[in-house]
């Protein structure tokens, strides 16, 4: 069976993407790994897929696939690349597109000047929303990391994100700290970590460790979740510049906790392929 899939990109957080409306697909953990290898297969972050939706009035359903094989919440780069995918390829003509996902519904807005502009919801604080193993909520938590302790923000995006302030994004001990923490007993399903420097209320530089993956160049949810964090800790304006290594998201957030944070950012098409399955 032939697959026909693209490949794309959110800043360099990328993706392949397979439209499984218009074409029957079947695929296990163990081909997404192969498929993820960057030497032996396609390579990418995520697999994205697209499929008809589930609930009355959304227009299509979302599923992100970790370059491990496991199924994972949210993924706001993949957000706007998929927006980006359904358009492109015909499958709506809207600008405005709803989309259900494991963790609810979002909206994508597809704007003028070629960004896409996703609501990423409101962010929640509980810890059993991570989950992350404490028993009651704080806005700093210190966690025990090989006899060191840590103090880290931590929310659910849809998806699980411990957030540490560094001084230095470039000196901080990003594969080391973030390995240690994605797969710690307090978060029993793993956790994204973002380490974060802020250079004024209005620009933090970020990193981030994500589940399953490692460090990736960019996380649109870790970027959603490092404002979130720091705007609730008092230390950002209600916009900002995210800039991560692999370029520059624009987060908006007002700080009430029943409003939704924006994100808007570029995506690119860098080709399109086939495969035998």
């Amino acid at each position: 069976m032939t697959l026909n899939f693209t490949k794309m990109h959110g800043l360099g957080n990328d993706f392949m993407v397979i439209d499984a409306i218009g074409q029957k697909i079947e695929f296990s953990a163990d081909k997404i790994r192969q498929w993820s290898d960057r030497h032996f297969g396609i390579g990418f972050d995520q697999l994205l897929v697209v499929e008809q939706a589930m609930q009355m009035g959304v227009d299509f359903r979302y599923r992100i696939f970790n370059a491990d094989g496991s199924e994972v919440q949210q993924c706001g780069n993949g957000a706007r690349c998929f927006a980006r995918f359904v358009h492109d390829k015909g499958l709506t003509d809207k600008t405005e597109i709803q989309v259900e996902t494991a963790s609810g519904v979002i909206v994508l807005y597809i704007e003028d000047d070629g960004l896409v502009r996703v609501n990423m919801g409101a962010p929640n604080f509980n810890p059993a929303s991570l989950p992350f193993s404490q028993t009651e909520q704080q806005d700093h938590y210190s966690v025990d990391v090989g006899g060191q302790k840590i103090s880290l923000g931590a929310v659910s995006m849809g998806n699980p994100h411990a957030l540490v302030l560094v001084n230095d994004i470039q000196s901080a001990p990003v594969e080391a700290l973030g390995e240690a923490l994605e797969s710690h007993a307090l978060f029993p399903e793993r956790v994204n970590v973002g380490f974060a420097q802020i250079i004024d209320p209005t620009h933090i530089k970020l990193r981030v460790y994500e589940r399953g993956a490692a460090e990736t160049l960019a996380c649109g949810t870790g970027a959603c979740a490092a404002v979130a964090v720091l705007k609730k800790w008092g230390l950002l304006a209600d916009q900002v510049n995210v800039s991560l290594p692999g370029g520059d998201l624009v987060i908006r957030w007002s700080g009430d906790m029943d409003s939704p944070l924006w994100m808007s950012g570029p995506t690119v098409t860098v080709f399109e392929g086939s495969l035998e399955v």
